[in-house]
């Protein structure tokens, strides 16, 4: 008698030593090739070019506006159901009142120095770019992660950015202070953010947001022109969990990262090894009520899981793959938080899902993917800050013999005269 053929599991096991060969690259170079061409050809077309990629790839209909204003926001806000409109402000309001204590986190400086004071002055940038993806799903929390960030800092214009919008999207824009909104997703956005688009937009000073590798190629791509604030997708998430973890939760929360994008990664890393077949045991049964399983189903087929020998193995293990989302499922969270090094957001004990970090219960979603987090921390407050510095010398004879000195070690005569022009003389 034949046996029937046993599926593969949703999600691969791997050995341990080889996770770092599954942190997703943020780009490939065909998406890098491509999304330069799309910038590029809108920085020479302007509008009807947008129009060709809006129309084209972000689904807006011929007649639909480039560009919503502040009024059309507003008319938008106002036509939300009340109880919608009450959580998109309850939600805005815990991401500002986050945000603004990060922002008091900071303070001017004013120290002596040798011969006078120095100090520094924290100042927003003048424009920002907000981007919030909008392809398979309309994503107003990432509106409020990223136009109430910038306000709290103090940014004077904030242009939202995100294709073909639905009307919680718009209205969102308006409840979070934004001035303006941009029907258009993608690379076109990006590229329309950074150059202007006369007519349309005038280029902002800041690109920040979340979005997938198209998004991701062309502010990488435009990085230098503008500000970026970080890598920020595809998503990924890292559970960690011991032998007291539940397995139920834990496929709930791997599903939940899983259904954002087919190029998402979920991941488990456990010292227990019999966790294994539980969770993937409850993947497959949640997976079959999820309405959204066709691209979860992709996503944790390109995730993986591994058993390791020891928490500090496991430990050593999640350092080398610098998560975006790090869920701690594990006996002492507080204890493990501290030995890690780099990630982009942790979720504390079972209780901590990374879906309320998703939804504005405070610190920002918008995180490092792809490794960044070993040089980059989430979207907050200080992406829209510029510390800019004073220097005031009333004595600069105390340290001008320093200066003229160290200008002619480097051989710069014209330093090391000016230093000397700005020594007193002797009363």
């Amino acid at each position: 008698m034949s046996t029937p053929d046993r599926q593969p599991p949703l999600l691969r096991e791997i050995p341990l030593d080889q996770v770092e060969a599954s942190a997703p690259s943020a780009v490939g170079e065909t998406t890098r090739i491509t999304a330069r061409s799309i910038v590029d050809s809108i920085r020479s077309g302007g509008e009807a070019v947008l129009r060709e990629y809006a129309t084209g790839l972000d689904g807006l209909p011929p007649s639909a506006p480039l560009v919503l204003d502040r009024a059309a926001l507003e008319r938008a806000r106002d036509q939300l159901d009340p109880p919608t409109r009450a959580l998109l402000e309850r939600t805005a309001e815990r991401i500002r009142a986050f945000s603004c204590a990060q922002k008091a986190a900071l303070s001017d400086l004013d120290v002596p120095v040798p011969g006078g004071r120095a100090g520094h002055e924290v100042v927003p940038i003048e424009a920002a770019g907000c981007y919030a993806p909008g392809g398979r799903y309309p994503l107003p929390s990432s509106v409020l992660m990223t136009a109430v960030t910038a306000r709290a800092a103090g940014v004077e214009r904030v242009v939202v950015a995100s294709p073909n919008p639905r009307p919680i999207v718009v209205a969102a824009a308006a409840i979070a202070g934004a001035d303006s909104l941009l029907t258009v997703g993608g690379a076109q956005a990006i590229a329309a953010l950074a150059h202007g688009v006369p007519g349309v937009t005038d280029p902002v000073d800041v690109i920040v947001g979340p979005g997938n590798r198209w998004v991701t190629a062309a502010k990488q791509y435009v990085f230098g022109d503008v500000g970026i604030d970080l890598p920020a997708g595809p998503s990924e998430l890292v559970v960690l969990a011991d032998a007291s973890a539940d397995p139920s939760l834990i496929a709930a929360d791997l599903l939940a990262q899983a259904e954002h994008d087919p190029d998402a990664r979920p991941a488990l890393v456990t010292t227990e090894a019999s966790l294994l077949p539980r969770v993937e045991a409850e993947l497959q049964r949640q997976l079959q009520t999820l309405d959204t399983r066709a691209v979860a189903s992709q996503a944790l087929a390109a995730g993986f899981a591994a058993v390791a020998p020891s928490m500090a193995a496991a430990l050593e293990a999640v350092d080398r793959l610098a998560p975006e989302h790090l869920q701690l499922c594990v006996e002492d969270p507080d204890a493990a938080r501290r030995r890690l090094k780099h990630h982009g957001a942790s979720f504390l004990g079972e209780g901590s899902a990374e879906v309320f970090g998703d939804y504005g219960v405070g610190p920002n979603h918008v995180l490092p993917t792809g490794g960044a987090a070993r040089y980059s921390g989430g979207l907050s407050v200080f992406n829209f800050l510029r510390i800019r510095t004073w220097l005031r010398l009333d004595d600069p004879s105390l340290v001008a013999a320093d200066v003229e000195a160290l200008a002619r070690q480097e051989r710069l005569t014209g330093h090391a005269r000016a230093a000397a022009a700005r020594v007193r003389a002797p009363v």
